[in-house]
């Protein structure tokens, strides 16, 4: 488990999360750029969940709301080579209720955390469709730096998929970690929850 104030980033567990899961994903846009879905029936989406369950590599995680402990979205670390010490963020699936908030962000901080700190990992990757800005935005905000894009990389739901590659170095992490945590701290926040320094400008 990653526990930070907001979120929590634990083992992915389909009998406890497939219900709130299903329920917040149902809006068709939410799966435009991931390699499955929609779902249309419950049943259906529990039992890709349980396969992923028992999947190493991938390896999923839901991301728990801390109050609550609502399911509020999941993501994987994948393509892990010890060898290489290279590992990769993805599947990263956020529910509207997570979606923009400070606990969306600090959930790539705790795998970050996690992957440069615990597992002593030296790169960490984030790719995603070329033509999907939001993910693109969301990379260079978290410190990735990119790297390029790799074309006619993929066929995805019969789709040509160009990729865009970012990363993260371990020789960059104590950079990024200051920044995640003056922008995670509540200083940075005004009374009603809003931002006072944007993440991109620490």
């Amino acid at each position: 488990m990653l526990e930070g104030t907001h979120v929590k980033v634990v083992p992915l567990d389909a009998a406890a999360h497939a219900g709130a899961l299903y329920a917040g994903s149902r809006e068709p846009e939410l799966w435009r750029y991931l390699f499955n879905g929609p779902y249309t029936h419950q049943a259906e989406f529990r039992e890709w969940l349980e396969g992923r369950e028992k999947s190493e590599d991938p390896l999923f995680f839901t991301i728990l709301d801390a109050a609550s402990g609502a399911p509020a979205g999941y993501c994987s670390l994948m393509r892990i080579e010890p060898a290489h010490r290279v590992i990769e963020v993805g599947n990263i699936l956020y529910l509207p209720c997570l979606q923009r908030t400070v606990g969306a962000t600090e959930a790539m901080y705790l795998l970050a955390r996690y992957v440069f700190e615990k597992l002593e990992y030296r790169r960490f990757e984030w790719k995603c469709d070329a033509l999907n800005a939001p993910s693109r935005r969301a990379a260079l905000r978290l410190g990735f730096a990119f790297e390029g894009i790799f074309r006619q990389h993929m066929i995805v739901k019969e789709k040509n998929r160009d990729t865009a590659w970012y990363s993260m170095l371990d020789t960059e992490w104590q950079d990024r970690k200051r920044a995640f945590e003056l922008w995670l701290g509540a200083a940075n926040f005004d009374a009603e929850g809003r931002q006072k320094t944007p993440l991109s400008s620490i």
